[in-house]
């Protein structure tokens, strides 16, 4: 049973909802002039330098030995190189509002992979909610052709790496690291990994500059001070609740597709976003315990 969440880490929710939410937009804005890799390694590289700085300036305490490397290299990988990467390459053809919708799923191959991994027997809450989760998706869809069904693979893909991130960021509280140097490491690793690739591609000339805010806004507020929250909000109510911002960030980029992007939120887009979200609040199973 999730613990309860405190007032603080409630107020901490809502600022990281607005935070990932506004990522779609971003990534949309930026997608006009820079390539999905060059995206990514540009918000992760962004976000390090800020990271780095705020560490430096707190005099935080940094993570020592190979079990601490291990663990951030694979946060790197599994909640920034995969899912960032799949997202981007998704948004090339797919609304932000929609991404932030299919993006919802995480919490659902949470409990799938709680089951594989731990053997945790999902209660009939939490077997209603995968099936609603499930159905929105199929509903969302509503019967698409092959090539919109790619984007759609992919976002899922992205979720699956959330999901695996989730069961792999158990190692940072069991590895003592504190959660800005977590976040610090993570997308340090990120950018460096990610490097290589990113510079391949070549680097294009510098993009205009509403593409340019684009970037610093994805590196520094949805990444940089997105994590350094996320990860206080694991430390101050674990990691089960802080699963809970993905209920608040689709209605956070709707919102900002609709505002900034003019998108349009078709009915069948609604109401996979209402299963989802059903499903989610079931999976979560609080309110209806209440």
């Amino acid at each position: 049973m999730p613990e309860m969440i405190p007032p603080r880490a409630w107020a901490l929710l809502l600022g990281l909802a607005v935070l990932w939410g506004g990522s779609f937009l971003f990534t949309a804005l930026a997608l006009r002039d820079v390539g999905p890799v060059l995206i990514v390694w540009s918000r992760v590289a962004i976000a390090a330098v800020a990271l780095w700085a705020v560490v430096a300036a707190l005099g935080v305490r940094l993570p020592r030995g190979r079990a601490a490397i291990v663990t951030l290299a694979g946060m790197a990988v599994l909640n920034n190189l995969i899912p960032f990467t799949l997202i981007a390459l998704a948004q090339r053809s797919m609304p932000a509002g929609l991404a932030s919708i299919l993006n919802a799923t995480t919490p659902v191959w949470g409990v799938l992979l709680a089951l594989v991994f731990f053997g945790e027997r999902p209660g009939a809450l939490r077997l209603a909610g995968m099936v609603c989760g499930v159905l929105g998706v199929v509903v969302l869809m509503g019967g698409p052709s092959a090539a919109e069904a790619f984007p759609v693979a992919l976002i899922l893909g992205a979720t699956l790496s959330y999901a695996l991130s989730g069961l792999w960021a158990r190692r940072v509280a069991r590895d003592g690291i504190a959660p800005l140097a977590a976040a610090a490491g993570q997308v340090t690793a990120s950018a460096l990994l990610l490097a290589p690739v990113a510079f391949w591609q070549g680097v294009p000339a510098l993009p205009p500059m509403d593409t340019v805010l684009a970037l610093l806004g994805l590196g520094l507020a949805s990444t940089a001070l997105a994590y350094a929250i996320f990860f206080r909000i694991i430390a101050l109510a674990g990691g089960q609740n802080v699963m809970l911002v993905t209920l608040l960030i689709p209605p956070v980029a709707i919102l900002l597709g609709i505002l900034v992007l003019g998108e349009a939120v078709l009915a069948r887009h609604g109401a996979g976003l209402v299963l989802i979200l059903a499903g989610l609040a079931l999976i979560d199973g609080r309110v209806f315990r209440r």
